[in-house]
């Protein structure tokens, strides 16, 4: 019994990385996946990076609304790359080491990088929200310094969460097997591997999820149920499809996160498959960001208009 341990002790402490199995069980596509993600990652990079520009550089742009998506764009670009690079070096090693630092940091930014998501579509909502059922004080309440101070708050605020959060998963005994069925390193599969009862740590993974997820969702309710309510109230049919069509493309970018993202963070671990939380995992990290700039450039007219002028500008 002592000797057994001593080993379970051992193989605890000398744990020094994990296996990714990402894509490993269907190997005849490795080269195909490879060639898929790459160019979608290629694509949101390019997209992205399109989206700053113009919204940096076209004076009709400068407002809250285009200064917010500028913001949504640079932390879009910065939660693919958390992920893809890696999954893309995998595909090609077909190996899927990964340390276990490396792994911790990982799911730190992805965490990280996710509820800021949250919390910037939350902030976009209630911008709306102003513009539409407060227009003339709109100007007012939301200043420059008024917008820089919420992107500020949004990007500080969850960093001590997210870094507790997973310095107190990463402190849980690792024994036995070291392969995570999945393509990043993420709160389930990482928890399946943890020795012991996990119950605290994972009321404090739904503790956080219901505060980054479910708080900006439930605002981003409010906010755009008083923008419906407003927008019914206007006499002119022109006037409310002017109205729906500048919330139109925010509330789809909602319902994708979020549909998605609170299915992995938020369903309790024995109602979810590995496979099916891997499934997930490529909507909320590959497919929605690559879709975001395209519902944001072809919803929104001033995007449209905007790009256009730019396109000219280089063609001359």
């Amino acid at each position: 019994m002592e000797y057994k341990l001593r080993t379970e002790k051992s193989n605890i402490t000398t744990m020094m990385e994990f296996i990714l199995l990402g894509f490993s069980d269907i190997p005849n596509f490795q080269w195909i996946l490879f060639g898929i993600f790459l160019v979608l990652y290629l694509t949101i990079l390019m997209c992205n990076s399109v989206i700053v520009l113009i919204t940096r550089i076209d004076p009709t742009l400068q407002t809250p609304m285009y200064f917010f998506l500028n913001h949504f764009s640079i932390l879009e670009i910065c939660y693919v790359t958390v992920t893809i690079p890696r999954m893309l070096t995998d595909l090609l090693s077909q190996k899927g080491h990964i340390s276990v630092i490396a792994c911790a940091t990982q799911m730190c930014l992805v965490l990280l990088f996710g509820g800021l998501e949250c919390l910037l579509l939350a902030v976009m909502a209630y911008d709306r929200y102003v513009a539409i059922c407060n227009p003339l004080h709109y100007g007012l309440i939301m200043s420059p310094q008024a917008c820089v101070q919420l992107v500020t708050a949004s990007w500080v605020s969850g960093v001590p969460v997210v870094i507790g959060q997973t310095w107190q998963v990463f402190s849980l005994p690792f024994c036995g097997s070291t392969t995570i069925n999945h393509f990043f390193c993420d709160l389930p599969p990482v928890f399946k591997l943890a020795c012991g009862d996990t119950f605290v740590n994972e009321i404090a993974v739904y503790v956080v999820a219901v505060v980054f997820i479910m708080v900006p969702f439930l605002l981003i309710v409010v906010s755009y149920g008083k923008i419906i309510s407003n927008i019914l109230k206007l006499r002119s049919a022109r006037g409310r499809a002017k109205a729906f069509s500048t919330c139109s493309s925010h509330l789809t970018v909602v319902v994708l996160f979020y549909g998605t993202a609170s299915t992995t963070y938020l369903q309790p671990k024995p109602n979810q498959s590995e496979e099916t939380g891997k499934l997930i995992s490529l909507f909320y990290t590959v497919l929605i960001p690559t879709l975001n700039p395209i519902i944001y450039t072809l919803r929104n007219k001033d995007i449209t208009v905007a790009l256009r002028k730019l396109l000219r500008k280089l063609s001359t």
